[in-house]
């Protein structure tokens, strides 16, 4: 399982109120000192960071264990701890372990401890750091499917920690959760389990026991129920799986130091960037004098933004302006000093998509109809197909709408708003059946029979853009072509169509979504389960959409819709809304209707729609 750390930026638990109120933390003759102080970013522990640090408990011993110095709470800490010269060892606990009365088995409170070894030396200060990690054993359930094939509702899995009245208890709701038992004290500590539950076939009540034996602190322990039938004996095997060794916390709790800490390379994008620093508020106690400076690595000029506090000693802030794949440094300013160490990142890529602006084409071989991609150019990357169309590519890939007589998306010399030419996406009508025009990243991967068409869409793509501008224009008529429409969309004869460009980025595997490595989605017309809502899909990490209306409106990304000009060529943007920012895209998808039903087969057989100088934005 991974480690999560919940940093307590700044300070080593080692400074709590003395409970030897005959020890004066006042400096003497051979002595050295720590000085602590502690601020506290979010934790997602159930236990809050505030919790976890007031009411931890700090001991310092000996080193050779001869005995304890000092006996600590965080919640009433002296700012400076002085010691003899002598070697040290603390321990740090937290969490539930160090309530009065802990519950030995909990759901959500788990403990923390660690320890560390250090050396006083007379007239020296030295920070220390010491790394808490969750110090319960811990149990995680799953019922295998044939348990709720085979028992009635209500079977459960009890856990128990032996020799203790500590327990838990999974049922169905609680499969796949994690529970945490303190096992501290105990000399050779085991789980006993009882499953019980009534099976469906008879309406008998069925139970079995067992015991998990030797368990260790630090360990997470899996069990899989599973229902078994064999030689015509019902059996419920129970597998532990004891390779999961760390549970996912670990809590840091380490010395405060003014100056930058470093950045998740998930905030480091190519047009902006998040950088963090560490505070020491006792020092610097004015949050407006905080500052972060940058500039392209060894260039002339800095440029200072000012720190924003997000929490005690911790201030953030989000550098822009900056160009993909460039290496810059940034520091951190205080009341207009530098501070610390000179750090440094690389900004990701910022590519523009194949052919943005659709002036590479060729004919298909064989074929009056062109495709958007040519194998004798001179330019790379207008040489392999990275937009393809309904069209098809007949004798070069598969038949699409061509080879029934109707060429639904064609290049446009004479109307253009960016470079050679333009992609019209022309919708028309084959036999009553709306042919919506289209351009889209993927391929067509064929007809099916006379009803319909499959798509693979999305082609191969790295890096974050955080917007799509383009050039786009749209005429249209009312709807004359209607078959059906998605779940609750309505449109009628009386409705002008609209056109509609959808932009997404995922990690789409073409084994779950049909396609193939290069165009992982494969979306059938004539199966409405194979349709991806972008908004929705769990494998999309950004998605953005415009809408363009015949009436003169436009809507983008499910928002207000608003007047607009769409007969004539206007520059839109479309933000890209991240569904999440701790992940890379593996796939890139872009496609453009002419008719936003046209999947339904519903439409205007007139309606076209123009796309030129397609630039990804990275802002």
């Amino acid at each position: 399982m991974k480690k999560m750390k919940y940093v307590f930026a700044a300070a080593a638990l080692l400074s709590a109120v003395a409970c030897n109120k005959e020890i004066q933390e006042t400096r003497t003759e051979g002595e050295g000192s720590l000085s602590l102080s502690v601020s506290v970013p979010q934790t997602r522990a159930a236990l809050t960071a505030d919790e976890l640090l007031n009411t931890a408990s700090v001991k310092i011993y000996m080193a050779d264990f001869s005995g304890l110095v000092r006996e600590y709470t965080y919640a009433d800490a002296p700012s400076v701890i002085y010691l003899p010269a002598d070697a040290y060892r603390v321990d740090v606990a937290a969490g539930e372990c160090v309530k009065a009365q802990p519950s030995l088995a909990s759901w959500e409170q788990k403990s923390y401890k660690g320890s560390k070894e250090f050396t006083i030396t007379a007239g020296n200060n030295i920070p220390v750091q010491v790394e808490a990690t969750v110090s319960n054993a811990a149990t995680l359930v799953n019922f295998d499917q044939s348990i709720a094939d085979n028992f009635s509702e209500g079977y459960s899995l009890a856990v128990a920690l032996d020799g203790t009245e500590a327990s838990l208890v999974y049922d169905a709701s609680k499969s796949g959760a994690e529970g945490y038992f303190i096992i501290d004290g105990l000399d050779e500590p085991s789980f006993t389990w009882t499953f019980s539950g009534t099976l469906a076939k008879d309406g008998s009540s069925f139970t079995r026991t067992g015991s998990i034996p030797a368990i260790e602190a630090g360990k997470s322990y899996k069990l899989t129920l599973r229902y078994t039938i064999k030689d015509g004996d019902i059996d419920l095997t129970l597998l532990v799986d004891y390779s999961t060794e760390v549970i996912e916390d670990v809590v840091v709790f380490e010395p405060v130091s003014t100056g930058l800490s470093a950045s998740s390379i998930y905030e480091i994008w190519a047009g902006h960037a998040t950088v963090h620093a560490d505070v020491d508020e006792s020092e610097f106690s004015d949050p407006s004098a905080v500052k972060f400076a940058y500039r392209v690595k060894n260039s002339d000029v800095w440029t200072t933004v000012d720190a924003v506090r997000t929490s005690e000693g911790v201030y953030d802030a989000v550098l822009t302006g900056l160009s993909g794949s460039t290496e810059y440094e940034y520091k951190l300013v205080i009341a207009g000093a530098d501070q610390g160490d000179v750090l440094s990142f690389t900004t990701e890529a910022s590519p523009n998509v194949p052919n943005a602006s659709f002036d590479y084409v060729s004919l298909v071989s064989g074929g009056s109809y062109y495709k958007w991609y040519d194998t004798s150019s001179s330019v790379t990357e207008a040489q392999t197909m990275f937009w393809g169309s309904g069209n098809g590519e007949g004798s070069e890939g598969v038949k699409g709408s061509a080879s029934m007589g109707m060429v639904i998306t064609v290049p446009d010399d004479a109307d253009k708003a960016h470079g050679d030419r333009s992609v019209c996406a022309q919708s028309g009508a084959i036999l009553g059946m709306l042919a919506a025009g289209n351009i889209f990243t993927g391929h067509f991967a064929g007809l099916v029979g006379t009803s319909g068409g499959k798509v693979c869409f999305g082609r191969p793509w790295t890096s974050r853009p955080t917007g799509v501008r383009l050039y786009v224009k749209y005429t249209t008529g009312k709807v004359d072509v209607i078959k059906d429409l998605p779940e609750g969309a309505s449109m009628t004869s009386s409705d002008m169509d609209r056109a509609n460009i959808k932009i997404a980025l995922g990690t789409w595997d073409y084994k779950k979504y049909g396609g193939d490595r290069d165009c992982p989605i494969l979306v059938n017309t004539t199966d409405k389960s194979t349709f991806v809502d972008y908004y929705t899909d769990a494998s999309t990490i950004a998605n953005g959409e415009l809408t363009l209306y015949g009436e003169g409106f436009e809507q983008i990304n499910n928002g207000e819709k608003v007047a607009a000009e769409t007969t004539t060529w206007r520059q839109v943007t479309i933000p890209l809304v991240y569904h999440t920012e701790t992940e890379y895209p593996t796939h890139i998808v872009i496609s453009a209707a002419a008719s936003i039903y046209g999947d339904y087969f519903t439409g205007c057989s007139s309606s076209k729609f123009w796309l030129d100088g397609v630039e990804l934005l990275y802002e």
